[in-house]
């Protein structure tokens, strides 16, 4: 693999700015009740999808450190074929899908967004999708650099 120019921290004031807002999003999501574990399974999916190594290797470590059983990291990419995932887990994968798929599906189907809202409030779903476009940014970020994955 070719050794790219490292979009994380080159410019420090964009950088500073994904940070703050990662922060935001974070806070938003504890405040309005959506698990930790929750959120790191949205971002491992993202990242499975947009082939991000960098992120993967970060947010499954980060989910292993904070409980998360590692047989469901293992099938989270065939997530609809177990039973594993909670009922809103299972929502969260699918809006995460739809929403880092969009330059294929162009939008969220009605189907999932109804799921979605089904089982989160308005502020969790809110929160999600901004974890969703956050997770989506920092693969972004990360996949045209070649960010090389930590020692």
């Amino acid at each position: 693999m070719s050794k790219r120019i490292q979009m994380s921290p080159g410019l420090a004031g964009p950088y500073k700015a994904m940070i703050a807002l990662e922060g935001e999003v974070v806070r938003a999501a504890r405040e309005h009740g959506l698990d930790k574990s929750l959120l790191e399974l949205v971002k491992i999916r993202a990242s499975q999808l947009n082939g991000c190594a960098f992120c993967l290797d970060m947010h499954t470590r980060d989910a292993v450190k904070g409980g998360e059983e590692p047989r469901r990291l293992y099938v989270l990419s065939a997530w609809r074929e177990t039973e594993l995932f909670t009922e809103q887990e299972r929502a969260a994968l699918e809006l995460t899908e739809a929403v880092t798929r969009l330059s294929v599906t162009q939008d969220v189907p009605d189907d999932v967004y109804d799921r979605a809202t089904a089982v989160f409030t308005e502020p969790q779903y809110q929160a999600l999708v901004w974890a969703i476009i956050t997770i989506n940014t920092w693969n972004r970020l990360a996949v045209p650099s070649h960010a090389p994955l930590p020692s």
